[in-house]
């Protein structure tokens, strides 16, 4: 494997680290203290629109759409994106300012991939000019979402139009005012093969029927201006033509959402352990206690080449990953996809604590955006399947592997293991 990047991806990376330098890191701030202003909730940052045209004029827009979108790319490949979705993962709220964020990015890659022209001339267009949010509405909370198979939402055939009910919850960006189209998962034949049951839907944010019941926070925070909300969907009724690729396609179209999508979450996780990684290197060279500087403490230099080391090896595999994606695609990819999702939220949450703990009380504040990064790496422990989830599939995947295996290999014979 070769991670070199050509002249193009490192004009790339080297234009991103002077956008953030000039524009992001010195507004950070100012953007926190609004997003955490009570009298401001779910009022979108005025300044974000200005930093949007900046970046779009500049050319750093909708890079996460690799080549294969054609004239919808980027112009970067998955390996090529990995670096810079994680320079644009060291500020929480910075991938909205090159139209890369979620989940937007999954919902246009859904339409960019399986939308007809018409819902993408309707909806594709605005999402990828920035104009618009949208929102992804699957998990529920009467069933373990994390398998897709168990959605209760109905999405029912009525003449022309499909009536959908369900109640939904944990949907991110549902609380933006700037939030204008969903794509509702939900069943359409409970008759049918397990894994053909499932269809996608899209449905406007002003259509009747539909009632946020409460916005939810993560551990205290409402995450404004998006917040997550619990959902509930009354007999809403959409043309039949809002339908994504057709009936019991859903699940199909899940799986193809997914991929890409956990390469952005985790290099970006991996930015935010390097940021921290960062500020507790200069904290501790800069803080004295009991007669000398922190740095010069063994357990402190333990905490940063364990972090370094981890790091490290969490951006390999990542880019490991995002390599088979390129070459053999999500399905080919999927046991690197699965181990990346377990290790990069993990590996920042392990990071981002050891950094707070150097920071000691000032680590638990606004003041740094370590305590941040906790929280957010916490939560995506959870989002796109817990832990648990992916560590099994991996360890099914992996024991059905190595059995079809010849058995040449192994110190025993089959028949003398039985």
């Amino acid at each position: 494997m070769n991670f070199s990047y050509d002249k193009k991806a490192t004009g790339l990376i080297a234009q991103m680290e002077t956008f953030f330098a000039k524009e992001i890191y010195p507004v950070e701030q100012a953007a926190h203290a609004w997003f955490n202003d009570p009298t401001r909730l779910w009022q979108p940052w005025p300044v974000l629109e200005n930093l949007k045209q900046k970046a779009r004029a500049a050319g750093l827009w909708n890079l996460f759409l690799p080549h294969e979108y054609g004239r919808l790319s980027g112009g970067v490949s998955n390996l090529e994106y990995a670096p810079l979705a994680e320079i644009m993962g060291r500020v929480e709220w910075a991938s909205e300012v090159f139209n890369c964020s979620a989940p937007d990015s999954g919902n246009m890659e859904v339409l960019a991939k399986f939308g007809s022209p018409e819902q993408q001339q309707q909806w594709l267009t605005p999402l990828l000019a920035g104009e618009i949010r949208s929102a992804y509405l699957m998990t529920e909370p009467a069933v373990a979402s994390s398998d897709a198979t168990n959605i209760e939402t109905s999405i029912r055939r009525e003449g022309s139009d499909y009536v959908i009910n369900g109640l939904k919850w944990w949907i991110s960006s549902m609380m933006d005012p700037r939030c204008r189209i969903l794509i509702v998962m939900g069943k359409t034949n409970p008759a049918a093969p397990r894994h053909s049951q499932q269809s996608m839907i899209l449905v406007p944010r002003d259509t009747p029927g539909i009632r946020v019941i409460r916005n939810q926070t993560v551990l205290g925070n409402c995450r404004s201006p998006g917040g997550e909300a619990e959902v509930r969907l009354d007999n809403v009724r959409v043309p039949a033509a809002n339908l994504i690729l057709g009936e019991g396609r859903g699940f199909e179209i899940a799986q193809g959402r997914l991929g890409p999508g956990r390469i952005h979450h985790c290099m970006r996780s991996i930015g935010q352990a390097q940021r921290a990684l960062e500020l507790m290197a200069c904290r501790v060279e800069n803080r004295i206690a009991f007669g000398k500087k922190l740095s010069e403490q063994g357990r402190i230099r333990e905490d940063v080449a364990r972090s370094w080391i981890e790091i490290e090896m969490a951006r390999l595999l990542t880019l490991k990953a995002a390599d088979a994606m390129d070459r053999v695609g999500s399905a080919g990819a999927r046991d690197l996809i699965a181990a990346i999702k377990i290790v990069a939220p993990q590996l920042a949450q392990t990071v981002t604590d050891r950094a707070m703990q150097a920071h000691g009380a000032m680590g638990l504040s606004a003041d740094t955006p370590i305590a941040e990064f906790f929280v957010l790496n916490r939560f995506l422990r959870l989002a796109d399947g817990p832990d648990e989830v992916h560590l099994s599939q991996l360890g099914k995947l992996k024991i059905n592997e190595y059995n079809r295996m010849p058995t040449s290999g192994f110190p025993l014979a089959k028949e003398s293991l039985q």
